[in-house]
């Protein structure tokens, strides 16, 4: 595994449910040769015509959200969207991947519905039609105990850990909202036919809207209730827009709409414990029918959507304020940020010492955070209470950079509280670092993006040897490579070097992967706890949180 990706999930769900099906028939035949014999099995069954429609019945639900279903007297899998298991379902048969040992299938209809499905929970008229959602016919609790499994499957496959070394994965955390909560969305829109040699502008307004699943075309959606209030306005106020402007476009296009507010307090008299920029902005007024007003007793909230890729949103979480580039990233979903935030605050540091501990010697406090892959500072701000030492965040992005920088002002945090650096991870831990932050009174968080952490951060992260790490992820996959690399203490086998054979190097530094700052032992990580949130409900995203404590022996 290097990837992470949708199919090489896809597939490893797909093998485990072929090994399943052959265990017990063939004394169980294992990895690449029960897709082997899968596909020679399929050969001789004479599979169903692509483009034909047939009946499945779904047994197993894919870590990506789909179902892998059989047909009545056969060992085929087929893979099907929008489906549960429990499902009896009518499809059109897509395509045979022969190599891969399945096939897959477009949705047409529920022929029996599971114990599990209720349809009349379903609050888009474009689901099992847009690809953005899989999960509306559920409870949410069945959603959340179907993402933990995410979790769990996770690190049962792409860790590379035996199971006594991975602690049992804890409750998903659910999302205040089910719908109304994603503060971003990019609906977009195709050229016009022929685009690339005409430059003919639109002869009429396009469909705006999303992809289909398994197709790559758009379809017209004219609202999408996991938007914000915010977010619905701006994607009527842009397509009403487009009606009147389509004739200036000559080529398609992504329509950004990102919630922002502004928030005037009740209360004028000046507050020293709110964030600066609370009172001090006096931007104009948006006009009134751009606005979704949200009152509480303490403030009004003016909620508006920005389109200018270019522009600044402003989010609060908390008692904190974040200023951002509107395009950029930055969590999609602010009703869950102040649960998770404090999440992370409640875990940053180690649990109370006890009698209990194997040192024979108190380990020292610890005052240091190092933010990597830090953005605009969420995490950096949010925990620097907690590190009387202070915060260092790093993002290879100036602009976020710039804004993390503002965003400590606005949080009246000076610089020896918060700072921040715009570098590449990979050269975070350089010999000034190390210097400024011992390694035993320091914790890291991980924050990367989806294809998680890449083999040279590893070995650096394993040289300086932290006390603690705090790993989140939007992809477990590649968090629980990325996890088992840290408690294995070595990035050899995991795939991340290109190459299972490769063993360990010198760095430029002189130090061997996996020792600590002073050589000796290799540095390895014990799990303390993993567990998911839901940031996204009616998916099949699950966000991760791995705590590890560095093993001192």
């Amino acid at each position: 595994m290097t990837t992470g990706s949708a199919e090489e999930i896809l597939a490893i769900d797909v093998q485990n449910l072929i090994e399943s099906l052959n265990r017990g028939e063939d004394g169980g035949a294992e990895g690449d040769s029960a897709i082997e014999n899968d596909a020679n099995n399929a050969v001789a069954e004479n599979l169903p015509e692509e483009g034909s429609e047939i009946e499945v019945e779904v047994v197993e639900l894919s870590s990506t959200g789909e179902g892998l279903a059989l047909q009545k007297g056969s060992k085929r899998v087929y893979v099907v969207p929008f489906a549960v298991p429990g499902d009896t379902v009518k499809v059109k048969v897509y395509r045979h991947l022969r190599d891969e040992g399945y096939t897959v299938a477009d949705f047409i209809s529920v022929v029996t519905p599971s114990p599990s499905r209720d349809d009349s929970r379903i609050q888009c008229k474009y689901f099992a039609t847009c690809s953005g959602c899989q999960f509306q016919m559920l409870d949410y609790a069945e959603q959340l105990r179907l993402k933990k499994r995410i979790v769990e499957k996770a690190f049962r496959n792409f860790s590379q850990l035996p199971p006594e070394l991975i602690p049992a994965i804890q409750d998903t955390i659910g999302s205040p909202l089910q719908y109304g909560y994603r503060t971003k969305l990019t609906p977009h829109f195709d050229g016009p036919q022929g685009w690339r040699k005409t430059k003919e502008p639109f002869d009429k307004c396009p469909p705006i809207g999303f992809m289909p699943k398994g197709k790559r075309t758009t379809i017209d959606i004219e609202d999408c209730p996991i938007g914000t209030d915010a977010v619905r306005l701006g994607m009527k106020r842009e397509r009403e827009r487009m009606a009147v402007e389509y004739n200036k476009y000559t080529r398609g296009a992504t329509i950004l709409l990102r919630e922002s507010t502004k928030r005037i307090p009740k209360k004028q008299e000046d507050n020293s414990s709110s964030p600066k920029e609370a009172t001090k902005e006096n931007s104009p007024l948006p006009p009134e029918d751009a606005v979704i007003r949200v009152e509480t007793d303490e403030y009004t909230d003016l909620k508006t959507c920005v389109t200018d890729n270019n522009g600044t949103s402003t989010e609060y979480v908390g008692p904190y304020v974040f200023h951002n580039p509107a395009g950029s990233f930055f969590q999609n979903n602010n009703s869950i940020l102040p649960v998770f935030t404090d999440y992370i605050r409640q875990h940053i540091l180690p649990p109370s010492t006890s009698a209990s501990t194997s040192s024979p010697t108190p380990s020292p406090k610890i005052k240091y955070l190092i933010d990597a892959y830090s953005g605009s500072g969420l995490f950096t701000i949010t925990l620097s209470p907690l590190l009387p030492g202070g915060s260092v965040g790093i993002d290879i992005s100036d602009a976020s950079i710039k804004y993390a920088s503002r965003n400590a002002l606005a949080n009246n945090l000076p610089p020896e509280r918060a700072r921040f650096i715009a570098a590449d991870a990979r050269n975070l831990f350089t010999p000034e670092v190390r210097s400024a932050y011992p390694a035993d009174e320091t914790v890291v968080v991980l924050d990367p993006p989806r294809k998680g952490c890449d083999a040279d951060f590893l070995r650096q992260l394993l040289q300086f040897a932290p006390r603690r790490v705090v790993y989140v992820s939007c992809n477990v996959h590649t968090q629980a490579r990325d996890v088992g690399v840290l408690v294995r203490g070595e990035t050899a086998g995991s795939g991340l070097d290109g190459s299972d054979e490769k063993t360990k190097g010198d760095d430029k530094d002189g130090m061997v992967m996996g020792q600590g700052p002073t050589g000796g032992k290799k540095t390895r990580y014990a799990i303390e706890s993993l567990r998911g949130f839901d940031f996204f409900p009616q998916t099949g995203h699950v966000e991760g949180v791995a705590v590890l404590n560095r093993v001192d022996e």
